[in-house]
């Protein structure tokens, strides 16, 4: 398996995955799983100006996500996955794909949303969604950057 990396983000590619972890992490791929977005065309395009120069990019429904990973078709490359949301992540691991660990950083702030630290907010459906891939054995960090300290997700959700 060539997963490197999986991180929730709001923002998706910005400047912290498409410098930051992308270089420390040395990803040749970066695949964008999301439903919606794997539709919207516009959303599509700004992400592709927002992929560093020599990596690959996937943005994909997170079935098919799931059924080219599974397929080993990115078995020679280095891939990091990112969403907005856990739940996508939950679709993903109960396709059978194994998730090691999951870094948990910019969720954005909303009415709906309560905060967890300055920077993941969260709805009780985030919340169930962390406590199910947490019993299926995946680990949940909190980490903004490389250089910060790693520190565990669930006990910051209690």
């Amino acid at each position: 398996m060539t997963i490197i990396g999986s991180r929730i983000d709001g923002r998706l590619i910005h400047g912290q995955v498409a410098n930051l972890w992308t270089t420390k992490l040395n990803v040749s791929r970066i695949m964008v799983i999301d439903d919606e977005v794997a539709q919207n065309d516009i959303e599509k395009s700004g992400l592709k100006l927002a992929t560093p120069a020599g990596v690959k990019l996937s943005i994909l429904p997170i079935e098919k996500a799931a059924a080219n990973i599974l397929a080993g078709k990115y078995d020679s490359q280095r891939l990091f996955i990112v969403a907005r949301k856990p739940d996508r992540f939950l679709r993903l691991v109960e396709a059978g794909v194994p998730l090691e660990t999951l870094n948990v950083g910019n969720m954005s702030q909303t009415p709906e949303t309560r905060s967890i630290t300055r920077s993941i907010n969260v709805v009780d459906a985030d919340v169930e969604a962390f406590q199910k891939l947490h019993e299926k054995g995946v680990k949940l960090t909190a980490q903004m950057v490389p250089n910060d300290p790693i520190s565990d997700f669930m006990s910051l959700l209690k």
